[in-house]
């Protein structure tokens, strides 16, 4: 999981068009949208996580915020 590409997603694309682009990869089709990642499983954790930061941000968090959020809830669910 790399925040950098996770921010572009969010900064750059509509809820609709990553919720599209992280069906697609999960359906094992290529997304209409540039999702990097190593493989189809970073690109679809890429995906998620810019839609659970973007839900977040609708909700009131700023980007710095709600990707500290994520990513805390992340560590959390690891370790």
């Amino acid at each position: 999981m790399k925040i950098p590409v996770i921010k572009k997603l969010v900064e750059s694309y509509s809820l609709d068009q990553l919720r599209k682009a992280e069906e697609d990869i999960a359906d094992e089709k290529a997304p209409a949208i540039e999702v990097k990642g190593d493989d189809t499983g970073e690109q679809l954790t890429h995906a998620y996580a810019a839609i659970q930061v973007l839900e977040a941000i609708e909700q009131g968090d700023d980007l710095k915020t709600a990707l500290r959020s994520f990513t805390a809830r992340v560590r959390g669910s690891i370790g």
